[in-house]
Parts: C-alpha cells; sequence; structure tokens
C-alpha cells in the first residue's frame, strides 16, 4: 500500500535534502510536485487542495529549528500534515464497557466485510482473550451465513445459526438475546452489502442499526475503490453514526489514496488495515508511522510487533545456540526460516517497512521472496533426503535431478536454493565469529533516508 507514492515522495524529499535553503521557486515547485504525487494516489481532489494549502502555511509560517536544514524541516512538515490527515493518532477498540459489546459492520458489497468480521474476532480472541460471536444478518446471501459460519469455527468464535428466512430485526434480536445466555463478551453483526448505494440498502441497514444499537460501527471499504469510496463513505456516515473504518486489502494496492480521503470525508479514525488474505492479516492502523513509511522513512515499530508476535522465538533460540557452538546452518534450519517468513508474509512485507524501502526493487523483490517462490523452496526441500538437509554439500548433480522430480522443479531452482544456502550459512558463521559490531557498523555507515537523520 502506498508503494508508489512512497517513491514519489520519497524523491521528492531526498531532492529537498541538498538545498541550501529553501526559495519562493523550489518550495512552489516542491508543492505541485507533491500535489501530483498525491493526485496519481487517487486522493479526493478537495483534500488534496487542503493539504497543499495547509503545508503552504506551515511552510511560510514556521521557524526552522538549528539542528535542521531547510529541507528536513519541510520534510518534517509534511509528515505532521499527514498525520493530521490520517487523523492524529492511534484508536484502540474500548473493551472496558459491559458485555456484550457490539459491533456492526457496514459497508458496500465485496468491500470484505464477512473476511474482515472474523479477522478482527480472532483478533479479539488472541490477543484480548474475549469469547466472540459472530452473527449474519445477510439474507440476501445464504452463501454469505456459511461463509462466516465456517470462518467462526476455524478460529473458534461462536455462530448465531441464522437463516435466510428470517428477517434482519429478527435475527439480531435472538443472537442478542443468545450472546447473553452464553456470556459472549463480543458480538460481531455482519450485514448486507450492495453493489452501489440504494434506499432500500439504507433502510434495512438503519433499521438494523436501531435494533442492534452497537457500541461500534465500524465502515469497511475496499482500498482499491479509489475515489469511487467517497460517495459510500459520505452516505453511510449520513445515515449511520459511523464510529471508525477498516481499510481491507491494503496490500493489494499501490496508490492508497482511499485512506487519506475517507477519514476526511467521514470525520472518523481508521481503526484497522487488512494487510493479506490470512485470518491474522489484520492490524491496528498507526497514523504515524504510516505516514513515515509514506515518506520513506520506514516503521521498525510496527515491524518489531510483528516479529515478537509471528516468529517462533524458541525455534530462534534454538537455531541462535547451535550456531554459537560452531554447528553448521543446515536446509532443517533454512526450511524454518523460510516457514516463518511465510507466516510474516514474505521478505518484501518485511523489507517495506524499513527506512530506505522506497529505494529498493521492490519487483524483484517479490519476485525472489513471494509467498509461492518461498513454498517451491520448501517443497524441493521436502524432496531431500534426512542426510541431504543435514549435510547439503552431499548433494551432487544426480541428487538434483532426484530432487528436482520429486518436486516437479529444475535443476536451475535447486542450485538458486543451494547458493542461497550457502549465502546465508556464511552470514551464520560471521555472526558466531564475532563480527556482527563490524557488520552493525557497516550498516551505521549506510546513507539514513530523509527525516531520519
Amino acid at each position: 500500500m502506498f508503494s508508489n507514492l512512497t517513491q514519489r515522495l520519497s524523491s521528492i524529499t531526498r531532492n529537498l535534502q541538498g538545498k541550501g535553503r529553501l526559495s519562493d521557486g523550489n518550495i512552489k515547485d516542491t508543492l505541485r510536485e507533491i500535489r501530483l504525487a498525491l493526485l496519481e494516489a487517487d486522493v479526493a481532489l478537495p483534500i488534496v487542495k487542503s493539504f497543499i494549502e495547509g503545508v503552504s502555511e506551515d511552510v511560510i509560517g514556521s521557524k526552522i529549528e538549528k539542528s535542521l536544514t531547510p529541507g528536513q524541516a519541510f520534510t518534517k512538515i509534511i509528515h505532521h500534515k499527514l498525520i493530521e490527515l490520517f487523523g492524529n493518532k492511534t484508536v484502540e477498540l474500548n473493551l472496558k464497557r459491559p458485555s456484550p459489546i457490539v459491533i456492526m459492520m457496514v459497508g458496500l458489497q465485496g468491500s470484505g466485510k464477512t473476511t474482515t468480521a472474523a479477522k478482527l474476532a480472532k483478533r479479539l480472541i488472541d490477543i484480548e482473550k474475549k469469547r466472540v460471536m459472530l452473527v449474519s444478518v445477510d439474507i440476501h446471501r445464504p452463501a454469505a451465513i456459511l461463509q462466516l459460519n465456517r470462518l467462526a469455527s476455524d478460529i473458534g468464535a461462536d455462530f448465531y445459526d441464522s437463516e435466510d428466512s428470517q428477517t434482519p430485526k429478527s435475527i439480531v434480536t435472538k443472537a442478542l438475546k443468545q450472546s447473553q445466555r452464553s456470556q459472549s463478551d463480543v458480538i460481531i453483526i455482519d450485514t448486507a452489502g450492495r453493489l452501489h448505494i440504494d434506499d432500500s440498502m439504507m433502510a434495512e441497514i438503519s433499521d438494523i442499526h436501531k435494533v442492534a444499537n452497537p457500541n461500534e460501527t465500524f465502515f469497511v471499504v475496499d482500498s482499491m475503490a479509489g475515489q469511487d469510496a467517497i460517495n459510500p463513505a459520505q452516505a453511510f456516515s449520513e445515515r449511520l453514526d459511523i464510529t471508525g473504518i477498516i481499510l481491507t486489502k491494503a496490500d493489494g494496492d499501490a496508490r492508497g489514496g482511499v485512506a487519506l480521503s475517507v477519514s476526511q470525508v467521514t470525520g472518523k479514525s481508521i481503526y484497522y488495515l487488512g494487510v493479506g488474505e490470512k485470518i491474522d492479516d489484520i492490524e491496528l492502523f498507526h497514523p504515524e508511522r504510516m505516514a513515515s513509511r509514506i515518506l520513506g522513512m520506514g516503521d521498525v515499530l510496527s515491524l518489531v510487533e510483528e516479529i515478537e508476535a509471528k516468529v517462533d522465538r524458541k525455534q530462534s533460540e534454538r537455531l541462535a545456540n547451535k550456531i554459537k557452538k560452531g554447528k553448521k546452518f543446515d536446509l532443517y534450519d533454512l526450511k524454518n526460516q523460510l516457514e516463518q517468513m511465510i507466516g510474516m508474509g514474505g521478505m518484501s512485507a518485511l523489507l517495506e517497512k524499513l527506512p530506505m524501502a522506497g529505494q529498493l526493487n521492490n519487483a524483484a523483490m517479490n519476485q525472489q521472496f513471494n509467498e509461492k517462490q518461498l513454498k517451491r523452496q520448501i517443497a524441493i526441500i521436502n524432496s531431500m533426503t534426512p542426510n541431504e538437509r543435514r549435510f547439503p554439500k552431499t548433494i551432487n548433480g544426480s541428487r538434483k535431478r532426484r530432487i528436482a522430480g520429486g518436486c516437479g522443479l529444475q535443476i536451475q531452482d535447486i542450485n538458486k536454493l543451494m547458493k542461497q544456502h550457502m549465502q546465508m550459512e556464511k552470514m551464520m558463521k560471521k555472526m558466531a565469529g564475532g563480527k556482527m559490531k563490524k557488520m552493525m557498523r557497516g550498516i551505521s555507515g549506510m546513507n539514513i533516508p530523509p527525516g531520519l537523520r
């Protein structure tokens, strides 16, 4: 998400760093470039105009700190304005309320409401340790009820078994009663969507809202909808008391303009981002971190949190102890690393949170480290014998042909994996040999991106 905007704004701010002073001319040129970058990212025109006016006013009226160059000061202003555009602060779901807390999901058809309801439920079950009930009032699509039922079973949530013969209002009434009997902490209501806004849809949603009296009403919007999301956002916020926004499919859009537009249009904060297809691919939205990522400054805090949540710590400690004792990094170890990488969305998902991500060759990175490629590499290792995995140097030409036949890939694929293993083994030796400090000194000598200097 925002990869195109990140590349454009990173380039603009890098150019600013070389300016000894800011003149009317280069301020005007920079603002024009930022305006074009935002429009290309599909940000709504009125919001772009307001943003540029705000940046211009701050630049003209600002006093530059002694520790900052004029270019760095400009970057700092842009960063601050982006945070304002996103709603200033991270907003978390308030769970310190009487049970059951009722959450209602609304939005257009195809926005991802059903999957998002399940993702949010899983997050509440796993992280907050809450008992969650899911209920669907989408009587227009029986398949949606079945889908939510299956997802509830997968994640360990309760499910109110509604039928398309019932009315949405009766479903909500009975589900609320059942949630009280089962002592649910949270009940999440998945509502019906339409391909477009119409009076009957809005009337039905309003009726359900009155009966449910939800604590939270989340407008679920597809990140790839662009400016097409503006009118629905306005329509829903006018008819319902929208309390927050959830952006879905954030991993599938390179522009991301809807995130910068929909919050301003509704006046409500973005709570969560759907960042992948897996059921646990949902994360809190942090305005400051997202603004930093857009400007190419990275998002190291989110990266650390993701690693802590998804990396198998015991397995990592075993590998560290193994390398420390001078034992070799074998293909069993490589397989474990590849599996953990898949769990975190691939290498590209990690690297995009690092500073200078916009300067990396994302296309090449995605090709080398996407989930499909990682699974192929695991398939190669699975086609090896236990002895070959422990002693990779025993794998000769005839063994490579057998392995290739076993996994349905080519010998050159085997060679690539062996080369990757060899490179990682060398890196592990350096780490074990006390050369980590030297490696870190090399990293610290790299060019730090704008805004972090």
